[in-house]
């Protein structure tokens, strides 16, 4: 029997088109399209005379085995069977208390545990229940993630598979502030694991670490202690690819906000550039909504700083991207774009940002944004933002006067 948790995915060519079971005899019509014998047999056993599929009208009624696909579907049956009988067995919830107790006791075989801890986890919300409330096991996994040896490949598979248990029981556990006091707080070196798999771990194993440093930044000090990390910030930016992995995106930019209140942090990503990287990273237009938001929130965050506005008004890429996502995206992509904007063109006063908003039909949004129902503050900054290209002579403004006096909001 195919077991649930193995999620089979069936060819479709394997299907039968009338029963849309795996054909067991695969037989041939004249018209090309393949059956399975019993299937089709009781279509025409029914008086029909036309093909199923195509419903074109049989010229033969007579149908030829299809020898080729059978032995296909013989091939893949037994891999599948091959695949389940070598597939381990669920653990109890007994048997995952039982390879706790054996990571303390067997140092050899712990990589093996934790593997195993880590499939019993993504089994359900109830075994995450189990590990969650288990006495000690979080502390024990911090200890194990801040005493991590051997050789690097073998630290980084043991960092990994804590890291993904972490993770998983993260929701479970409720005393994340105890969490980032174990991890940050005490003299264990948890942030050099991480940072190992971070570099050199899976997927899943990079956005479980990337949503555990998240959730352990929980104040000014623990946001420091995690940006202060050599080369953290600088792998997390890395990420910021619009090749990379969408999941892994989303991740690194949350635990990005998470960490960046410090104004240090802030001046210290824009320095390894960061502004540059995000602007890419938003002028795709595959970016899904709430990483366009992120993207947005961050370089409002950056913004904030003289450093940080220095970089967004200097890059071609960054204040044209962030005009484009005005009105496009979201509520919350269009207030966070506006207060960038605003800091690069109103507190600034930058004039190639004033340019790149005029020249990327920016006046245009922020007219149109302000007869919309913003919130008070996005409007006061609109205005603000439409004074400053009012005075400004050189802008195309001026046609709004005699065109468009109607939505000017003075």
């Amino acid at each position: 029997m195919v077991r649930d948790d193995l999620y089979i995915t069936v060819p479709s060519f394997f299907r039968c088109p009338i029963s849309l079971d795996v054909m067991k005899s695969p037989v041939s019509l004249c018209t090309g399209v393949t059956y399975d014998r019993s299937s089709i047999q009781k279509w025409l056993d029914k008086g029909n005379n036309t093909c199923p599929a195509t419903m074109q009208v049989l010229h033969s009624k007579d149908f030829v085995p299809n020898h080729n696909l059978q032995r296909l579907i013989q091939i893949w049956s037994n891999s599948l069977h091959r695949r389940v009988d070598s597939a381990p067995l669920p653990l109890s919830p007994d048997q995952a208390r039982a390879l706790i107790d054996e990571i303390d006791r067997s140092p050899h075989t712990r990589l093996a545990s934790l593997s195993k801890l880590v499939c019993f986890a993504r089994e359900s919300e109830e075994n995450r229940n189990v590990l969650g409330k288990i006495d000690g096991f979080v502390n024990m996994l911090v200890d194990l993630l801040g005493n991590v040896d051997g050789l690097v490949d073998e630290k980084a598979n043991l960092a990994e598979q804590t890291m993904m248990i972490l993770f998983s029981i993260l929701n479970q556990y409720t005393h994340n502030s105890d969490l980032s006091d174990m991890i940050l707080k005490s003299n264990r070196d948890c942030l050099s694991s991480m940072l190992l798999v971070l570099q050199q771990g899976s997927l899943d194993s990079r956005i479980a670490t990337a949503r555990v440093l998240e959730a352990i930044a929980m104040d000014a000090e623990s946001k420091l202690v995690i940006a202060d990390k050599k080369g953290l910030l600088s792998v997390l930016i890395r990420y910021l690819d619009p090749e990379t992995d969408p999941s892994m995106i989303e991740a690194a930019l949350s635990c990005l906000i998470s960490i960046s209140m410090p104004k240090r942090t802030k001046v210290k990503m824009v320095q390894l550039g960061a502004v540059k990287v995000l602007g890419k990273l938003l002028a795709e237009s595959s970016s899904s909504v709430s990483s366009a938001e992120k993207v947005l929130k961050l370089l409002e965050m950056m913004s904030s700083c003289k450093e940080g506005r220095v970089e967004i008004c200097g890059d071609r890429i960054c204040v044209p991207a962030i005009v484009g996502k005005i009105l496009k995206v979201s509520n919350a992509a269009t207030e966070h774009g506006v207060m960038i904007l605003w800091s690069v063109c109103y507190l600034f006063r930058d004039q190639k940002a004033q340019e790149a908003v005029a020249g990327n039909n920016g006046l245009t949004k922020i007219l149109l944004l302000m007869q919309s129902n913003c919130s008070p503050s996005v409007r006061q900054m609109s205005a603000d933002l439409i004074k400053i290209f009012r005075v400004n002579s050189k802008s195309c403004l001026s046609s709004y006067d005699t065109k468009t006096t109607h939505i000017m909001p003075f």
